[in-house]
């Protein structure tokens, strides 16, 4: 075999093998841990760090996070914070970047990625809500000067590593933030799932255990508490990204800003001022309570008032929207639920006076004095009601500290 053999054949070994020689369940093993870093990278740096400040990062693992984003994904830090702050601010209305209820759900989880690079070329938005990102000499004239430049490098380097196999490699790298983050995040995560809270927006946590996407499968809890570090809030939800910022913490990288405020309790008193303030600040969760309240109360008045009918529809209709605040029940099923409240005093009392303790805090005149005072005064309609679960519910929100 004459050297020119040799030379092929090696060459046809190294596109083969590339240097690691790694098999198939390696390079899968691989795939994941680079692609998990990748969403760890976003959810702790993007996401909390840069557009929420929710959380201080010493310099080694943000420039860490930069570098890896810079060479897995060409995202630029300014861009990535002012579109997301954006979302925020317009959120489901007209402006939201990539709302599903703006563009509809097709478009938002198939081309999410492109609504992403079209707002990133606007200005504007770039002005407005891209303050206090990065702005170094790296930043200047490497991450963003050459953003395609670190894909690319990480193209060259999987190929050498991984021979052939590594353009697969490579393009589930390229894939993985477009379809998780511009696709299911941003369009189902506003679209379908569970809400633990009546957010004033449509979004919804995709899953309680947030593994595969860093834990911002829980966006129904970001959306309530936006600038919190930590993205689960019931002891049945796990979120990975916290669990990462937690050891960081541990070793001196990371300085928490906030977390969700939690509901304590203490004596029952008469409602004050004070306990104006604590239900104010944990208003979401104080709502939460009374839906919960409402659907167990819904489930038992329902039950009567359909052994009593034949309406089947009526009552499933009733079973999953009552709770819910008037501007998330679609249209078509609100002739129902007027229908049920006309026919049941409770369910009405229990909904009128839901929207009586919302507007407490929704006053823009009221003084704190007075406020207090219609908050003593709604306890006492709820305790005199007749009604248990609004007098236990009265009862327990007198006891909030």
């Amino acid at each position: 075999m004459n050297s020119f053999d040799l030379f092929v054949g090696a060459v046809l070994q190294f596109l083969s093998d590339g240097l690691t020689g790694a098999t198939w369940w390696q390079l899968v093993l691989i795939t994941l841990v680079m692609t998990h870093i990748t969403i760890a990278s976003v959810t702790i740096y993007l996401h909390r760090h840069q557009a929420h400040r929710s959380l201080d990062l010493h310099p080694i693992p943000a420039h860490f996070f930069r570098f890896w984003l810079w060479m897995t994904t060409g995202q630029v830090t300014k861009e990535w914070a002012a579109i997301h702050r954006k979302h925020h601010a317009k959120c489901e209305k007209e402006g939201d970047p990539h709302s599903p209820h703006v563009f509809g759900i097709k478009t938002v989880f198939w081309k999410g990625a492109e609504l992403y690079r079209a707002e990133s070329k606007n200005q504007e938005t770039l002005a407005r809500y891209g303050h206090g990102t990065p702005d170094d000499w790296m930043e200047r004239n490497v991450y963003t000067r050459y953003s395609a430049l670190g894909v690319s490098l990480m193209l060259i380097i999987n190929v050498a590593l991984f021979g052939v196999a590594g353009l697969s490699v490579w393009a589930v790298q390229m894939m993985w933030i477009p379809v998780t983050a511009a696709g299911i995040i941003n369009g189902i995560g506003h679209w379908w799932g569970y809400r633990n809270f009546e957010a004033t927006d449509a979004s919804t946590n995709i899953s309680p255990w947030g593994i595969i996407i860093g834990g911002e499968e829980l966006h129904n809890n970001h959306h309530t508490y936006p600038t919190s570090a930590k993205l689960s809030v019931k002891p049945f939800e796990f979120d990975i990204g916290w669990l990462y910022i937690s050891v960081l913490k541990a070793l001196g990288l990371a300085t928490v800003k906030k977390t969700p405020p939690k509901l304590a309790f203490g004596d029952v008193k008469p409602a004050d001022e004070k306990t104006l303030e604590a239900i104010i600040a944990n208003r979401y969760e104080v709502m939460a309570g009374f839906a919960k309240a409402l659907r167990e109360a819904s489930a038992r008045e329902l039950q009567d008032m359909k052994s009593r009918s034949a309406d089947v529809g009526l009552f499933q209709a009733a079973r999953r929207w009552l709770h819910r605040d008037d501007d998330k029940v679609p249209e078509s099923v609100k002739p129902q639920l007027a229908a049920v409240l006309e026919r049941n005093a409770v369910l009405h009392k229990m909904v009128t006076m839901r929207e009586e303790l919302r507007a407490l805090w929704s006053s823009t005149h009221a003084t704190r004095e007075q406020m207090a005072a219609d908050l003593a005064a709604w306890c006492k309609r709820a305790e005199d009601s007749g009604i248990a679960a609004l007098r236990d519910f009265s009862v327990k929100l007198r006891s909030v500290s």
